[in-house]
């Protein structure tokens, strides 16, 4: 059997693609600063004819690279914790620092109220590192099926804990003070998943009574809750 030079480029393309969409990629240059400002792609974006930019922004310019572009200043002001979950996440991602373009690094700040909590959720895209810098707090993440195992730590000052990617994870402050920590991931943009949004804010609504069969309660309690959700 021949197989065409055209069948084993496409066959290559394909492979290239899709090991290149996995993760964050390694960088090929110095660094690639974002510049939301320029509208094209990437070269093995037009090639791959994905739906998405590779490596989220094009780069500017490396003559045009300033200090600013890999600066962000503010992270010791708190975040402003009124709210309903009493925390707040005060980012230093690409938006905030676009040198971190394709470097596979982000940042951000935690603040939390007393006795405060940081919703279960996952993140898609990273596996987070938590430092601890004031307060003490109650972390854990559960395991994926079948085992469904809960670990948890209580964590004080100076304390460092890991969340693996892709599991659900939360924070929840114990104590009746403040509480602040630097969390740390392994991409430029993590995602986040947010379980309660994700399972009853979904726009349009999952159907109540499949969300009644998976909790096993009746749809009018799966109504109620998916009503306090904003649309």
């Amino acid at each position: 059997m021949v197989i065409s030079t055209q069948v084993l480029f496409l066959s290559f393309l394909a492979l290239t693609c899709s090991i290149g969409l996995a993760s964050d990629p390694s960088p090929l240059q110095d660094f690639c600063v974002a510049d939301p400002n320029n509208p094209g792609t990437s070269s093995l974006f037009l090639i791959c004819y994905v739906a998405v930019k590779l490596n989220g922004i094009v780069c500017k310019d490396p003559k045009l690279v300033e200090a600013k572009d890999f600066f962000r200043s503010g992270l010791h002001v708190p975040g402003d914790t009124n709210n309903s979950a009493g925390s707040q996440i005060t980012p230093a991602s690409i938006v905030q620092i676009p040198g971190l373009n394709t470097l596979g690094i982000s940042l951000a700040r935690l603040d939390f109220a007393p006795n405060s909590i940081v919703t279960p959720h996952t993140h898609p895209r990273a596996t987070e590192i938590l430092t601890l810098l004031e307060g003490t707090l109650l972390v854990g993440f559960v395991t994926s099926n079948p085992e469904n195992r809960l670990i948890t730590k209580t964590l004080n000052k100076g304390d460092v804990f890991v969340f693996p990617i892709g599991l659900i994870h939360f924070h929840q402050n114990i104590a009746h003070r403040p509480a602040v920590a630097i969390v740390a991931f392994s991409s430029q943009n993590p995602g986040i998943v947010t379980i309660e949004n994700s399972v009853f804010g979904s726009k349009p609504d999952i159907p109540t009574n499949i969300l009644a069969k998976a909790f096993q309660t009746n749809p009018a309690i799966i109504a109620n809750i998916q009503s306090k959700f904003l649309r």
